[in-house]
C-alpha cells in the first residue's frame, strides 16, 4: 500500500473505480527505504487525521528513490520512527524513481537539493512542481491561506493552487543557508538519529498539510 488513493493496491484509502480528479504527491529520496518512506507515511497519517479516514478527497501520496531499492522493505529504524508518531508502516515496498512517476506527480517533494535537481533533469516540465520538502515548507509559510480555494471547492483544487503559489514565490524567498533545505540521510545510523530526522520531517510536513487541507493540527 503505497499511498492515499493509489487505487491500484489492496488497502488503498480511496475507493477503486473509474478515474477521478486526483492530486499526486511524490516524495523522493535516494534508496526509498528511510527518508521518503517516513515522509510518505507521515503525510498520509497527517492527511487522514485532518480530513478523516478513509479519505475520499482524491489525494495520492507515494514515494520513490533516485537509486531506489526496488521491492525492498523500509529500514527497521524508519518503521520505529513511524510507530512513534502512530503512523502505519505496513505493506511498504521500495521502488526506483521512473519517468512515469514524475509525469504523473502534481507535486514532487525531495529530501535534498541533489534529489530535486535529479528529478528536474528527467524533464517532463517538472521544474515548477518539484521542491525540496523544507523549501516547500518555507514557501508555504509565506502564502496567505485566504488566497487559496476553500476546502469546500475540493482539496485537489486547493492543492493545485498551493503549488502554483509556491512556485511563484520561489525566486523571491531564498533559503537562509545552503543547508536549510536539506534532510540528511540516516541510512545506517542509530535509532536516535533516525528519530531526529523523523522530527525534522514531521515539523516540515505540518504547515504543508495544514495549507493543503485548511485544517490545523488536532490537539
Amino acid at each position: 500500500m503505497r499511498g492515499i488513493g493509489s487505487g491500484d493496491e489492496a488497502g488503498s484509502l480511496v475507493e477503486p473505480g473509474p478515474p477521478r480528479d486526483t492530486f499526486r504527491i511524490l516524495h523522493v529520496s535516494t534508496g526509498n527505504v528511510c527518508r521518503s518512506p517516513i515522509t510518505e507515511r507521515l503525510t498520509r497519517h497527517a492527511l487522514a487525521d485532518r480530513l478523516g479516514d478513509p479519505l475520499w478527497g482524491g489525494l495520492i501520496v507515494e514515494s520513490a528513490g533516485t537509486w531506489g531499492h526496488e521491492g525492498a522493505p523500509m529500514e527497521a529504524n524508519a518503521e520505529a520512527v513511524l510507530a512513534d508518531f502512530g503512523a502505519d508502516a505496513s505493506g511498504f515496498v521500495g521502488r526506483e524513481l521512473l519517468d512515469e512517476h514524475v509525469i504523473r506527480a502534481d507535486l514532487v517533494l525531495t529530501a535534498t537539493r541533489d534529489h530535486r535537481a535529479q528529478v528536474i533533469s528527467m524533464g517532463h516540465s517538472a521544474g515548477l512542481r518539484t521542491f525540496t520538502l523544507k523549501e516547500f515548507t518555507r514557501l508555504v509559510r509565506a502564502i496567505d491561506p485566504a488566497t487559496l480555494p476553500p476546502l469546500e471547492d475540493g482539496v485537489v483544487e486547493r492543492a493545485r493552487a498551493l503549488v502554483r503559489a509556491a512556485a511563484a514565490l520561489r525566486g523571491w524567498l531564498l533559503a537562509p543557508t545552503a543547508d536549510a533545505d536539506e534532510v540528511y540521510d540516516p541510512y545506517g545510523a542509530p535509532l536516535t538519529f533516525f528519530r531526529s530526522i523523523g522530527d525534522e520531517i514531521h515539523q516540515a510536513l505540518d504547515p504543508v498539510v495544514t495549507a493543503l487541507t485548511g485544517v490545523a493540527t488536532r490537539t
